[in-house]
């Protein structure tokens, strides 16, 4: 009886392990997505930023170019 016991003990803690490292990599998975999500959404800020940034400079270069045409 004591054999069966032990065998069953083990058994159930088997499962639960299992059961806990399914867990762990869907958990994994899910993470991996949330981070490739937050790269992407920090790519793309980056991208307008360095848009916002040139067409700045576009703008500053042209209102130095309009008031030396108005200079001469």
């Amino acid at each position: 009886m004591d054999y069966w016991m032990r065998v069953i003990a083990c058994g159930i803690v088997a499962l639960l392990c299992g059961i806990g490292c399914g867990k762990d990599q869907k958990s994994s998975a899910e993470r991996d997505a949330e981070i490739q999500k937050a790269l992407q959404e920090g790519e793309a800020k980056e991208q307008k930023m360095y848009e916002g940034m040139q067409k700045g400079v576009e703008n500053m270069e042209k209102s130095v170019q309009e008031q030396k045409e108005k200079g001469k």
